[in-house]
């Protein structure tokens, strides 16, 4: 049996771009910047796989670029575009549109559950800082050393517990 591979060729991102659709499990990407001067890359992903690369790289631009502003780095927008444009040719054109002649991920996207997951991770990492901040306050230390270790770990996890059943109703800040 024959199976027809489909070849794209995208020139907004580098001279030759390549992507090959094999029995709906198979990507391969190949690029070069000139004339061979790069070597082939290649990346073998299930559909399913891909669907989850596309969650990683959309959480990592996230992370790296949505406090910077207009002063985002912009290689990691390329990459995240350079990804994001592999679902035109594979059956997932709803989780991307075009933004200023740039692939981007469309709201759909964005809306569809990525948020939750990046929430989820802001709201442990704010109440672990502020543990360990009320816990050095508390112990009346710069930072944990392996001296006052044990200590702040145990402050830590009473605040923990403290935020775990009353979030942050039961803290108060005294202005000046």
């Amino acid at each position: 049996m024959i199976f027809q591979r489909k070849q794209v060729k995208i020139w907004a991102f580098c001279p030759v771009f390549s992507v090959e659709f094999f029995r709906g499990i198979c990507y391969t990407v190949n690029y070069y910047l000139s004339e061979g001067a790069i070597p082939a890359m290649e990346l073998h992903l299930t559909e399913k796989q891909y669907r989850r690369l596309l969650d990683l790289v959309y959480i990592g631009n996230w992370v790296l670029n949505s406090a910077r502003g207009d002063d985002r780095i912009r290689d990691y927008d390329k990459v995240e575009s350079l990804v994001f444009s592999h679902c035109l040719d594979h059956g997932m054109a709803p989780l991307v549109e075009l933004y200023q002649g740039e692939i981007i991920p469309s709201r759909a996207f964005a809306e569809g559950g990525i948020h939750e997951a990046i929430m989820a991770y802001e709201d442990v990492s704010f109440f672990e800082i502020l543990a360990e901040e009320l816990a050095l306050r508390d112990l009346n230390a710069e930072r944990a050393t392996p001296e006052n270790y044990d200590e702040v770990v145990e402050r830590m996890e009473e605040y923990m517990g403290e935020f775990e059943a009353h979030g942050t109703d039961n803290i108060s800040v005294e202005m000046e």
